[in-house]
């Protein structure tokens, strides 16, 4: 769903619009049904997760590892309709915007609770807001990545957030205050990372402390023991043996989960899933190599295909190797790139390659963008002319995982590697463990260049590449060494803010533009369509564009 927001009065026809998807009221019904794992299905459905969580509060995390298990205990105000990208109620049941798109009241759902008998209600909407708000400088340096992203900033440059403050009006009406009309509100709070959690238990469990420890964070107890309010909730986390185990939160507020318990069972190689599945020993993973979907298929299984809403690209640190702050030498890196042969022989069919950071499903994507061509002698004047022949690049790549953009991470940056060093680029390769080293070295600025990519969270083009470079002082790219991080990023805010739907695609397309032909601050290379496979006993997995599947009406046959 697109939201049209209501800002100013001179923009009628789009407060119409606005106000009639805003106040949509929700489909999902508060019933007392869910399997018990008796008769014909078992009281388990194992999951073959490609990488371990980085941690268990959604509010901390960035990956999908981590969500794809906090999402079956946590819910958010609003929610993404099951197999879209469009946004339903969750824990509110309609909202409504003032005249001016600053102030959102959110009719809340009643009789909910958190799994630890906590009353949910807007005192604890209230609370979780704060709570976000509120942040250390060692989370907001990086772990607290979503909110710095979206609102923009923290309490302590309050002046500076678009998040302006919380008021509970009674028990099950909340406003949330913001600083200007934006396309992302409230759009945005269906993000995992807004999920509602108890005050009991984030009070108690400090969970506001985290530390820099090394090259990482060091987390508080409660990011082990989060609380939401979903249909599941965590049972245990086995670290030697690899598994998280949920089980069913018989005091859900709405249909019970059909299944007792769900366990992850983190498999970092894609073959060792494929086995697993076919010895029965997992019910389901993600992101099968392409090469093995029709064979999996052939054994009965369920290839289901997600529709590609992601980017794969390669992001350059021109603060961590100053070479990079020339845009002949990051146009030289683009111009080595064999993506076309990239795309064939690495990532899966209906691969693409990229012409901008975001794919063409997305509002405001510019479709006049040719892709840069692969050409190596062009590659290698553009570096003489910068001064940059032989220059060093320190290059990562993740390992013990595979992303719905990344399906093989290694023999993807072998490849890249190799282009770049046939134009005589000399490569140091680094490699770590996805949560154990590679993120937190992408957020602390370790590399010179490095693999990453991004699963879309809704039809938004501030969700790709507002959340990219949006942020002046911190963003991935560190666009703040540049000459031009602070112009793109007032261009985002503006974009943001223009209220008419096309006027502000324009906006958009016009940025891509300058980002892909002006600015480069990072090479977008291609699109892919992931897949899930599940076996053939299992029912009731519904796949999402997002990579946002929720297994609670999943099923699997004895």
């Amino acid at each position: 769903m697109k939201y049209t927001r209501k800002a100013t009065p001179v923009v009628l026809a789009a407060a119409v619009a606005l106000t009639l998807t805003a106040c949509a009221q929700s489909e999902r019904a508060s019933g007392q049904g869910g399997g018990s794992g008796g008769g014909d299905t078992k009281d388990t459905f194992t999951f073959g997760a490609a990488g371990a969580p980085e941690v268990f509060d959604p509010f901390y995390a960035t990956d999908g590892e981590t969500f794809r298990i906090t999402r079956q205990m946590m819910e958010g105000l609003v929610g993404i309709k099951a197999g879209t990208a469009e946004v339903e109620p969750e824990l509110a049941e309609k909202w409504e915007p003032s005249a001016d798109g600053k102030d959102w009241t959110f009719t809340l759902r009643k009789g909910v609770k958190f799994s630890d008998g906590e009353p949910f209600n807007a005192d604890a909407v209230c609370y979780n807001f704060e709570r976000m708000f509120d942040q250390n400088e060692a989370a907001a340096a990086g772990p607290a990545e979503y909110w710095s992203t979206t609102m923009g900033a923290f309490k302590s440059k309050a002046k500076d957030s678009l998040y302006q403050g919380c008021e509970a009006e009674d028990e099950s009406t909340v406003v949330l205050k913001v600083a200007r009309a934006t396309s992302k509100f409230p759009t945005m709070l269906s993000l995992d990372s807004f999920s509602m959690q108890s005050p009991k238990a984030l009070k108690e469990g400090d969970a506001n402390n985290v530390k820099a420890q090394g090259e990482g964070f060091a987390y508080p107890k409660y990011s082990s023991a989060p609380v939401g309010t979903g249909p599941y909730k965590l049972d245990k986390y086995d670290e030697a043996n690899k598994t998280v185990t949920l089980v069913r939160n018989d005091s859900y507020w709405g249909e019970k989960a059909k299944t007792a318990k769900i366990v992850f069972k983190i498999i970092p190689d894609e073959s060792t899933r494929r086995q697993e599945l076919k010895a029965g020993s997992i019910d389901a993973y993600d992101l099968p190599n392409p090469v093995d979907w029709k064979g999996l298929e052939a054994d009965g299984n369920k290839v289901q295909v997600r529709p590609a809403f992601n980017i794969l690209y390669m992001g350059l640190n021109p603060q961590k190797n100053p070479k990079l702050k020339d845009l002949k030498v990051r146009q030289a890196l683009y111009y080595a790139l064999n993506r076309d042969q990239l795309v064939k022989t690495q990532l899966p069919e209906g691969a693409t390659v990229a012409t901008q950071f975001m794919p063409e499903t997305v509002s405001g994507y510019n479709k006049s963008l040719k892709p840069y061509a692969y050409d190596p002698e062009k590659a290698k004047s553009l570096l003489k002319e910068a001064g940059a022949e032989g220059m060093t690049l320190t290059f990562a790549y993740p390992s013990e995982v595979s992303r719905p953009y990344m399906p093989n991470p290694q023999k993807i940056h072998d490849a890249l590697r190799s282009d770049l060093e046939k134009v005589g680029i000399k490569v140091n390769v680094v490699t770590k463990p996805w949560n154990g080293g590679y993120l937190d070295g992408v957020d602390n600025g370790q590399f010179d260049a490095w693999l990453l990519g991004w699963t879309g969270d809704y039809d938004s083009a501030d969700n790709f590449i507002g959340t990219f470079f949006g942020n002046y002082d911190v963003n991935d790219f560190h666009t703040k060494a540049t000459s031009y991080g602070k112009q793109l990023a007032d261009d985002l805010a503006k974009a943001d803010g223009i209220v008419d739907k096309g006027q502000r695609d324009a906006a958009y397309e016009k940025l891509n533009q300058q980002i892909m032909e002006d600015y480069l601050p990072g090479l977008a290379i291609s699109h892919s369509p992931p897949a899930l496979v599940v076996g053939p006993k299992v029912q009731g997995v519904v796949p999402s564009p997002l990579t946002a599947e929720e297994f609670a009406g999943v099923t699997v046959g004895k």
